[in-house]
């Protein structure tokens, strides 16, 4: 079976494997030291005389159950004469704890004075080296670009360190392989330390009778430059071997000082021994060591580094003083040349007041307020007023005690000899971390939190926060020093919540709680993870200011607050006991009365006081029913150019993911990053979910936990680092470093930048289409070491119909990772989805010829078509048409009409001709016969005189003729005209 092992961070794990076996049928080979097989049939030479020549050992059991003793010689092939091979004991035979088989006799034998023996179990618990049998392989699962294996593990192995093995700290496969033959019922203890989530830590196991192969496998996950903590393992016992032939003797530093000894005890303080020791050896004067030491060293110097500064608890007279104390074990020597002694115990001064929520006694102690009181920690405790009610919860900003529901502790997996000590120690304005035994000890302090009760004013609200712990500080490091703040809800499995390396200003963390549970938190202090037995960095320090817990169950208040009343009507003489306001209700400032919030906005989720505590939700948003959250209901509305788009985004709604990658480790380990995006959730609630598998197989398989407290992230957008199963030789991919990135909803706008969250536009290519984008707004709640604020990130929505309705995901081809800054992810989504809804302006109208009476109209899209859905193109129409058009019928009638009116201008005119004729005939009549034309005066007709000859022709030309001559410009020729006068002249033209 594979055991994926989990994540319990700093505390030895000891699992344990049972099985019932069955004698093995094997004949004809024996068994040295009752572990390994061989076969031996070659011929002797000599005579084996004395015992030391040869050893017994037992064949393997035949099918009866029954096995032989045989003689071996110690060198093959040198004597002869062995003794008769006899009959053993009883296959499933085995000697008690303390006592082992002695071959000669086949009787069990108390183990000596120095020695140990487990009876049918061996035990590895001494690391100066990897013991006999075990195998240390480094593989490498990745090929190399032409299939050749790669040869950057070479150098990768467990690491004997003494007291434990230590697993390799690279992305390389390294496994632990040990061999062992089991006869009768077994099992496979051991103890282990597993530090970091960012390594893959598996233990094998198929036990069943006759031999068996176990091995310990871990691979680093080294995606973000971070080199991994170590797995630590330790006491490997292995119980269901047919026998042991031999006591092991006690290693150094241990002893047992009895016969028949089950295991061996460490040397105590200031001793030591050699291996197989019956009693420890005391060391000199000017000499020390620690428990289970081998040998003693010579005490240095007392220096700086050898004692720390405490603060006393108060006395009766509410006084405290700075003292100084040796570090504990004391090692160092403060009577020779070079020494420094303890400074002297500062001045008596005033004990600092209690914590809020606390009062102070007569002798100085700080007692908790009673239940329904409050005190600031300077006054006596006292009952909320009418109308309040007492805040709940653990606020502790002086240190000259530590609380009672905190505990501080030492923990090396290497050593002991920081077992008794405190981890961290008071120091009046804050809590720091003490000094160890070695730079390398785990400092831990713990704060246990029994559970979460809203209070009575919340206690109608659905929202997500049921309380959240603040805390203060700050660090002083000069090596790599680490502070990690950890989590272990209802006793399950302690997960970091959050990490700092090095130095670091004074800052505050705020961790929320999104689950009632008993839950208790944790701060461990590593000086250098570096493995050592010494103290260099014992300046290097962590300060822990205060530590704000809210809305504790049983906790103690340091303030009321306002809480909602019964109305006049309901309420009774003299009552004025608080009541749950109903979801989505504030208290009103005036009147202490529930009033819903106004639509669209939300309850912040630790105030319900005033009309303030409902925030307006953010651009295309709105809230819940119960005003807990704001969200967006997939629709959004735009005014651009006097028109109003309207975009439905449903069909983007599911779940979608996008691997970004791939990309590679130093060492040539392939992962992948994968983004679960969920762009509108289901009414504010996140559907991305991103599941650490390595902790979830683990809680499968060890612990049985529920599926609430998998190791898992439900999330708007969260990440997963993904190691392909094909690349490492798993069974199943790993997913690791799963983290929230958006768990609060902002808002959608079509402009760059909301509550302080930037969009990126530049990130992309430029937009051709026309209509904007749309930027959907994020933040995570939790703050990190490198974001001050949160992660945010924004989704922006590009209409693209070349692309399916789903669309595409995509990140900035400048920032592979989604972030340029580690801090803002940026993505952009294309889908035809993403277009406004069509409406009658994105189409037009084509009408088609009239044929046969009858004229059909066809409406189509306009093109590019920038929008779906929407309204639908309208359905072709016809209607009845004449065959002449009307721009003929007005052409021909305004034809007729010139023509006309041609005509009659051509009468006219030629009527006046006529009479500009006949004016003209006369003036040449009144000429003289010369044909002198006469004065101008006495020829001219007077104005207004009537002519008093008519004329007459004698030969009418045609009117087609006459308009025929005009048009060439041709004189008319008249035959005759006469002229009636009182002369009786007549002229004739020709």
């Amino acid at each position: 079976m594979y055991v994926i092992i989990g994540c319990w961070f700093l505390f030895f794990s000891k699992i344990s494997f049972h099985l019932i076996s069955q004698p093995s049928l094997m004949t004809s080979c024996a068994s040295t030291r009752g572990m390994y097989l061989y076969c031996s049939n070659r011929a002797a030479v000599g005579l084996c005389i004395f015992q030391t020549d040869y050893y017994y050992e037992y064949t393997e059991c035949d099918s009866t159950g029954s096995r032989w003793r045989v003689a071996i010689p110690h060198n093959l092939g040198t004597c002869s004469g062995l003794p008769t091979p006899t009959r053993g004991t009883d296959c499933s035979f085995s000697c008690a704890a303390g006592k082992f088989l002695e071959m000669s006799s086949q009787q069990c034998t108390p183990c000596a004075a120095g020695s140990y023996s487990l009876g049918s179990a061996v035990r590895f618990d001494q690391w100066d080296a990897i013991p006999t049998g075990f195998t240390s392989l480094a593989t490498y699962m990745d090929p190399g670009p032409n299939g050749e294996e790669s040869q950057a593990c070479n150098s990768s192995s467990w690491t004997p360190q003494g007291v434990y093995l230590e697993s390799s700290r690279d992305e390389c496969t390294v496994s632990l392989v040990y061999a062992v033959h089991l006869e009768k019922q077994g099992s496979v203890s051991f103890s282990y330390q597993y530090p970091d989530n960012n390594i893959f830590f598996e233990f094998y196991v198929n036990l069943k009778s006759g031999t068996n192969i176990l091995y310990w496998r871990t691979t680093g996950i080294l995606v973000g430059g971070k080199m991994v903590k170590p797995v630590l393992l330790r006491n490997i016992q292995i119980e269901g071997v047919a026998y042991t032939s031999e006591c092991f003797p006690c290693r150094p530093g241990w002893f047992s000082s009895a016969p028949g000894s089950s295991s061996c005890q460490p040397c105590p303080r200031n001793t030591s021994s050699n291996k197989g020791a019956a009693s420890c050896t005391p060391c000199l004067d000017m000499q020390y060591s620690h428990e289970g030491w081998s040998e003693c060293k010579t005490r240095p110097p007392c220096s700086e580094k050898d004692y720390f500064q405490i603060h006393t608890a108060c006395d009766s007279e509410g006084k405290t003083q700075v003292m100084y104390r040796w570090v504990e074990p004391r090692i160092c020597e403060e009577n020779v040349t070079g020494a420094v002694v303890l400074p002297p115990t500062g001045e008596r001064e005033a004990c600092p007041p209690c914590n809020p929520g606390y009062y102070n006694t007569n002798d100085s102690t700080c007692f908790p307020c009673p239940p329904g009181t409050h005190s600031d920690g300077t006054s006596v405790c006292e009952e909320c007023p009418a109308g309040t009610e007492p805040v709940l919860g653990y606020e502790y900003k002086w240190w000259n005690v530590l609380p009672s529901n905190m505990k501080t502790s030492c923990f090396n997996v290497g050593n002991n000899k920081c077992d008794d000590m405190n981890g961290w120690e008071v120091a009046g304005d804050h809590i720091r971390s003490g000094a160890g035994g070695s730079d390398n000890d785990y400092l831990i302090l713990n704060l246990h939190v029994p559970g979460f009760k809203l209070p009575t004013s919340l206690a109608g609200m659905t929202g997500s926060e049921f309380g959240r712990i603040t805390f203060v500080f700050e660090t002083i490091c000069s090596a790599d020093c680490e502070l990690y703040f950890m989590m272990d809800m209802n006793r399950k499995s302690t997960t970091v919540v959050e990490s700092w390396e090095g130095s670091k200003e004074r800052q505050s963390y705020t961790h929320i709680m999104t689950r009632n549970a008993s839950v208790s938190y944790t701060w461990a202090f590593q000086r250098t993870n570096q493995a050592q037995d010494v103290r260099l960095y014992i300046a290097d320090v962590v300060k822990l200011y205060s530590v704000t817990v809210t809305n504790v169950q049983d906790g103690v208040a340091s303030a009321c607050r306002a809480c909602a009343l019964l109305s006049q009507s309901s309420q009774r003489s003299g009552s004025s006991s608080c009541i749950p306001c109903p979801a989505g209700f504030y208290i009103d400032r005036d009147t202490n009365r529930c009033q819903e919030c106004p639509p669209d906005t939300y309850l912040s989720g630790h105030h319900t006081y005033g009309q303030d505590a409902c925030l307006p939700c953010g651009p295309g948003s709105r809230s819940n029913q119960e005003h807990s959250r704001c969200y967006s209901d997939c629709s959004f509305s735009h005014m651009e150019n006097n028109r109003t788009l309207t975009y439905d985004l449903s069909s983007l709604s599911a779940v979608a993911s996008l691997t970004n990658g791939p990309s590679f480790t130093s060492k040539g380990t392939k992962y992948l990053h994968v983004f679960n995006i969920s762009l509108c959730g289901h009414q504010g609630k996140m559907a991305a979910v991103c599941t650490d598998n390595v902790t979830d197989l683990a809680n499968k398989d060890l612990t049985g936990d529920s599926p609430q407290f998998v190791n898992s992230v439900d999330s708007f957008i969260c990440q997963s680092t993904i190691i392909p199963a094909d690349g490492r030789g798993f069974r199943t991919a790993l997913a690791s470093q799963s983290i929230s990135l958006a768990d609060t909803y902002l808002g959608a706008t079509v402009d760059s930048v909301l509550d302080g969250v930037k969009a990126r536009p530049e990130l992309y290519p430029d937009n051709p289409k026309g209509t904007p984008d749309i930027n959907f707004f994020y933040r995570s709640t939790q703050t990190t070491a490198s974001c001050e604020r949160g992660r945010s990130a924004v989704i922006t929505i590009r209409c693209n119909p070349e692309k399916a309705d789903h669309g595409q995901l995509a990140v900035p081809s400048a920032c592979p990772a989604g972030t340029c800054d580690g801090c803002t992810f940026h993505f952009l989504w294309e889908s035809g989805s993403a277009c406004p809804l069509c409406t009658h302006d994105d189409y037009h109208q084509i009408e088609g010829a009239c044929k046969r009476g009858v004229q059909e109209t066809l409406s189509v899209w306009n093109e590019p078509k920038l929008c779906t859905s929407g309204v639908s193109l309208p359905a072709k129409t016809s209607a009845p048409c004449e065959a002449i058009a009307l721009w003929l019928k007005v052409g021909v009638g305004g034809g007729a009409f010139l023509a006309v009116l041609l005509v009659s201008l051509t009468c006219y005119f030629w009527k006046k001709n006529k009479r500009l004729e006949y004016k003209y005939s006369r003036l040449v009549m009144s000429a003289n016969k010369e044909c002198e034309l006469p004065a101008a005066d006495s020829c001219a007709l007077a104005e207004g005189e009537e002519p008093e000859d008519d004329v007459v022709y004698s030969h009418k030309p045609s009117l087609l003729g006459k308009l025929r001559a005009i048009a060439n410009k041709v004189p008319v020729h008249f035959e005759s005209v006469q002229l009636k006068s009182s002369q009786s002249e007549r002229w004739v033209w020709g």
